[in-house]
């Protein structure tokens, strides 16, 4: 497994991740909604891969052992910070490659590439209803915080908030 910083070449990989995981993991939402939403969300627009304080990180399958051919895309994750605080807005793993350690490595990452920043927190957004979303990040001890509401395609949904403060 490798973990690089994205490239524009990737989102095709990136939204089919994010296809293949909201598919498997948001029973609650209709598959048409979720297809229009990962096609809308999931672009170089809405992921500006060389916008000030944007972090999105791919990794790339490296164990030609299993079906991926090496190089695969196989998760992501994109962060954005803003003053003291860097927020997680997306991180997905492809469902047949999680509970591997994928995930962990990725979040790993990722905090090591924010802390560059000299956050105090980091926050992460999931739909409320997701327990695996809430498990995973509690796991690394962020604590819920809040609740928002994200709207798509009109609908309101809960997002649940995870906080994790950052020792300097």
């Amino acid at each position: 497994m490798r973990i690089r910083p994205a490239a524009d070449d990737d989102f095709p990989d990136i939204r089919a991740i994010a296809r293949k995981t909201w598919h498997d993991t948001y029973d609650e939402l209709d598959e048409d909604l979720i297809d229009r939403t990962v096609e809308s969300w999931y672009t170089d627009d809405s992921m500006p891969l060389e916008a000030p304080g944007t972090v999105v990180l791919v990794v790339e399958a490296t164990d030609g052992g299993r079906s991926d051919s090496d190089g695969d895309i196989v998760g992501f994750t994109h962060a954005v910070v803003q003053g003291d605080t860097a927020d997680i807005l997306r991180m997905y793993v492809d469902p047949d490659r999680q509970a591997a350690g994928v995930g962990t490595d990725l979040h790993e990452r990722l905090v090591e590439q924010l802390r560059v920043y000299d956050v105090e927190r980091i926050r992460a957004f999931d739909f409320a209803f997701n327990d695996a979303s809430r498990q995973f990040y509690e796991g690394f001890g962020f604590e819920r915080t809040d609740v928002d509401e994200v709207e798509i395609d009109g609908e309101c949904y809960d997002e649940a908030v995870y906080t994790l403060e950052l020792s300097q």
